[in-house]
């Protein structure tokens, strides 16, 4: 069965979550807490989806650097965290983006997008950098009601967009995304920016690609 839908992760996928290292060292913490924070917050989320629950992320993200901020002497967390977790809303799309989503329109694929972040904070990025109508449908765990990379958060993707698994591919930097994806049956894109090597204990994608614009060449 041939690939109709490309379904995007957000939140480093498309996304440049570099500039959140600036948000905390504005604050006189280390910039470096950044990266911790992202991984923080995805910890968080995945534990409650472990006992079918869900947290939105801004809730989870703001608590997550809270405690970060306090924990490196940061005089007002709470505040700190919002300004953390404002920075968001403001963020770059990767360099190799624009490029990979026009060649996957041209090869007459469906776009959709789906994040552990809400669709608002999509659709804000994707209208701020001009592709919100490179895509057909910008979709949020929040619907499906659990995180990925549980089963069910893929299986209401792909009801939303009408399709079964063997017709998408999920496209992602994280390779525990690419592996819950795996599980309900959808062949997987892992976008190694990096030249990272892919971790053994999971399922190993169908494509890798070192930039966005590669992967049009591997479905077409």
């Amino acid at each position: 069965m041939a690939i109709t839908t490309v379904v995007f992760d957000v939140n480093e996928t498309l996304s440049d979550l570099t500039p959140m290292g600036a948000r905390f060292a504005a604050l006189g913490a280390p910039e470096w807490l950044g990266p911790l924070w992202f991984a923080a917050t995805l910890r968080e989320g995945m534990a409650q989806a472990t006992g079918g629950e869900l947290t939105t992320f801004a809730e989870l993200a703001t608590a997550t650097a809270a405690g970060l901020l306090r924990r490196h002497g940061v005089v007002d967390p709470d505040a700190g965290a919002r300004h953390v977790v404002e920075g968001f809303l403001e963020l770059p799309v990767h360099d190799d983006v624009h490029g990979g989503v026009a060649a996957l329109r041209a090869a007459g694929l469906r776009l959709v997008t789906l994040s552990n972040g809400s669709a608002s904070v999509a659709e804000r990025l994707l209208g701020g950098h001009g592709l919100r109508g490179q895509f057909d449908a910008v979709l949020s765990v929040e619907d499906a009601g659990i995180w990925k990379p549980a089963p069910a958060s893929y299986a209401y993707a792909l009801r939303a967009c009408g399709v079964d698994a063997a017709e998408s591919v999920m496209v992602a930097v994280h390779p525990w995304d690419l592996h819950g994806a795996a599980r309900v049956g959808m062949a997987t894109a892992w976008l190694d920016r990096h030249g990272d090597p892919w971790p053994g204990y999971l399922t190993p994608p169908t494509f890798t690609v070192g930039a966005l614009p590669e992967l049009a060449g591997h479905l077409a």
